[in-house]
């Protein structure tokens, strides 16, 4: 939101279909997309504390909406709601869109090599704008004034494959080092 590339937007989830166009024809600006910084951060940080109704919000990032990838206009990074979490209960009532967590995620767990099915290719130039987003500014020490850089993980779409006799599931994985069932995650 200081750099100027997410906005807080009061579209509706239906209003956000239409103004985000077609395959075939460029998407329209939200009527919310040239707030300044300081409203943008003010009403992100009432979103936070619960303010606002479920659906009535988005926070977005602001990127182009006459790019020719749907995905590439002004996607939803935020969205509220008011629902129990299992893990954090109450303590939250914004949640971050799959899009700009997987590339956030990939650099905080130390991934390097993102590997995704196909149907995430579309994807990978918003995985890519995101993080080079937030690396604007920052610098590999630190010294710059965001801070240090996060890594960049590299995201890798291949057509789907099934190995015999091995696990490949995320959840199944987890499982298994969590039973300690392996010796971590880089056993072999």
């Amino acid at each position: 939101i200081k750099k100027g590339k997410a906005y807080v937007c009061d579209l509706t989830a239906d209003e956000t279909r239409e103004y985000r166009g077609t395959l075939n024809a460029p998407g329209r600006e939200s009527p919310h997309r040239h707030r300044g910084v300081e409203e943008n951060l003010d009403l992100f940080d009432r979103m936070r504390k619960g303010e606002f109704p479920d659906g009535s919000k988005t926070l977005k990032a602001k990127i182009d909406m006459t790019s020719p990838n749907v995905n590439l206009r002004d996607p939803v990074m935020y969205r509220i709601l008011h629902a129990k979490h299992h893990r954090t209960g109450d303590a939250w009532c914004i949640y971050p869109m799959y899009d700009w967590a997987h590339g956030i995620e990939d650099s905080l767990e130390g991934v390097t090599h993102s590997i995704c099915t196909l149907e995430f290719e579309n994807h990978r130039p918003l995985y890519d704008w995101f993080i080079n987003a937030i690396n604007e500014g920052r610098t590999e020490d630190g010294s710059g004034p965001w801070g240090r850089r996060i890594v960049h993980s590299q995201q890798i779409e291949f057509a789907k494959l099934d190995l015999n006799y091995t696990i490949m599931g995320k959840r199944n994985l987890l499982a298994l080092v969590k039973e300690k069932r392996v010796g971590g995650w880089d056993d072999p």
